[in-house]
């Protein structure tokens, strides 16, 4: 008879734990700087997969009874140690990678991505590319495991190139930028882009600097102010780019900056009134018009204290979990083959994901940091006004990926 109790019990026991056993958790990996020079655009990025992990977590969004969780690794921005903690990641069991602060990182994660999904398949994983923005991630470095969610930088560079072009008070041009991948590609762009468009346009000047190691960019202003420039092209980000900007100002330099990251909260703080007139080609910024989003950035600010920023970030992990409801898995190879092609409508209008090479089209924005619009960084008094909209269709470029399904 007791025997009969303790079975009876311990099927009682099992059976009102199976709603617990059938949830499933999905790691990602997030693999970025969370010290050093570039710690703060690491931690408000980690900021941003929480707040809209939660979201997810929260709807449902990525099928009954199965959740999203983040697995911070801070690399320091160094491949090399980079590819120490993808193989910790996928031993751990993780098959969502995602990482964003520097394409030479991307480049040494996608291959060995790549690499361990043909040896181990059992163990394959999925690379979800927030930000690194290097034109052969989806070129001649393709693979099928990549999907970037940012567009690249010739993208950008097309756009913003295009605007440039309309200035016509702007005559003369330099490019500035960090010396890697990500820094010579917008480099390149720069110069195919404006080079004998205009005749009264010239590029004076082009120079790179190793990745957060200069402290003081007062002698490459001087360079500038020597040139005559009034226009400057740079791709540099996080501290990088608030210091240049900063020197600039201390300098009395004129110019304009054409950015690809001057938005960031941690810019803004440290850039000031310096940035008055500069811009930024962007997915978003706060003065879009957008109520669904405007409410979701109310509520980061809330929770976090920071200024919402990353709305890709957000869109990513979106997209990823109706490709996994969709899918009715979490396996990245079937929620691959959905993401592959998806067409997806979000509070900016519709945008897909290239099947060709994994290169998501959405609208792209070029905005002007200024004092009179709707939303400021109360730090400066100062926020983003659109001067054009790209639609995903504009941005869209030839590729030299070829892809084939892994199976």
């Amino acid at each position: 008879m007791r025997l009969g109790h303790a079975a009876a019990a311990v099927m009682a026991v099992c059976l009102s734990a199976g709603p617990v056993w059938a949830d499933e958790v999905v790691k990602f990996a997030l693999i970025d700087p969370m010290s050093g020079s570039f710690a703060a655009t690491g931690r408000l990025g980690e900021q941003h997969f929480r707040f809209a992990m939660d979201r997810i977590n929260e709807s449902g969004a990525a099928g009954p009874g199965r959740k999203f969780d983040l697995v911070v690794l801070d690399n320091e921005v160094s491949p090399e140690k980079s590819l120490v903690l993808l193989r910790k990641a996928i031993d751990d069991g993780v098959h969502y990678i995602t990482q964003g602060n520097g394409s030479s990182v991307a480049f040494a994660l996608t291959d060995a991505i790549a690499k361990n999904n043909k040896r181990d398949p059992a163990r394959s994983a999925m690379f979800l590319n927030y930000a690194a923005v290097d034109p052969a991630l989806t070129n001649a470095k393709c693979n099928w495991w990549h999907f970037r969610f940012d567009a690249d930088s010739d993208m950008k560079m097309r756009a913003m190139s295009s605007y440039i072009l309309t200035r016509k008070d702007l005559h003369k041009v330099y490019v500035f930028n960090q010396d890697y991948s990500f820094g010579q590609s917008v480099e390149r762009g720069a110069k195919e882009m404006l080079t004998g468009k205009r005749d009264d346009l010239q590029i004076v000047g082009a120079e790179r600097v190793p990745l957060g190691k200069v402290k003081d960019f007062t002698p490459y202003i001087q360079k500038m102010q020597a040139a005559g420039a009034d226009a400057v092209v740079t791709g540099n980000w996080g501290a990088d780019l608030a210091l240049l900007v900063k020197a600039a100002n201390d300098s009395g330099f004129k110019g304009t900056f054409f950015t690809y990251y001057l938005g960031s909260t941690e810019v803004i703080t440290e850039v000031g009134q310096a940035g008055r007139g500069d811009a930024q080609i962007s997915e978003w910024h706060a003065n879009v018009d957008s109520a669904p989003i405007e409410e979701m950035a109310a509520a980061f600010e809330a929770k976090y204290h920071q200024a919402f920023y990353y709305w890709r970030v957000v869109n990513m992990l979106d997209m990823t979990a109706a490709a996994m409801k969709q899918a009715n898995s979490s396996d990245p190879e079937k929620v691959g083959k959905v993401l592959a092609g998806m067409n997806f409508h979000n509070p900016l209008g519709d945008v897909s994901m290239r099947a060709d090479n994994h290169q998501l089209l959405q609208p792209m924005f070029i905005s002007v940091l200024e004092p009179g619009v709707k939303h400021v960084f109360p730090e400066v008094n100062m926020g983003f006004r659109t001067i054009g909209r790209i639609e995903p269709d504009q941005t869209r470029m030839a590729t030299t990926c070829s892809l084939a399904n892994p199976s």
